[in-house]
């Protein structure tokens, strides 16, 4: 689903304009964004936590060139669903 689609599922859902609805979404991730920008967590009950993980520096081999590089530790944003969700999830079939 792309974010078309969710404005679009969002205004049929809720009688609201297309526009105002995808400025929402809009404004919502800008949101999530800041947040994990300034290494907060954004938790939604019931959903799931957008969080900041940190990796650790590690060596990592090409095999073609057969060489050693090292990938420097990082931070990367992941996104941890609720235990509702993933149950929700697995009724699906």
């Amino acid at each position: 689903m792309t974010k078309a689609e969710v404005v679009s599922e969002v205004a049929k859902a809720t009688g609201i304009e297309k526009v105002t609805v995808q400025t929402v979404v809009e404004s919502f991730m800008e949101s999530v964004k800041g947040s994990l920008v300034k290494n907060e967590p954004v938790y939604l009950r019931g959903f799931g936590s957008f969080i900041i993980k940190h990796r650790a520096q590690k060596a990592a081999r090409n095999i073609t060139k057969k060489t050693t590089m090292t990938i420097p530790a990082h931070n990367i944003p992941a996104f941890k669903p609720a235990k509702v969700f993933v149950s929700a999830v697995k009724e699906q079939k």
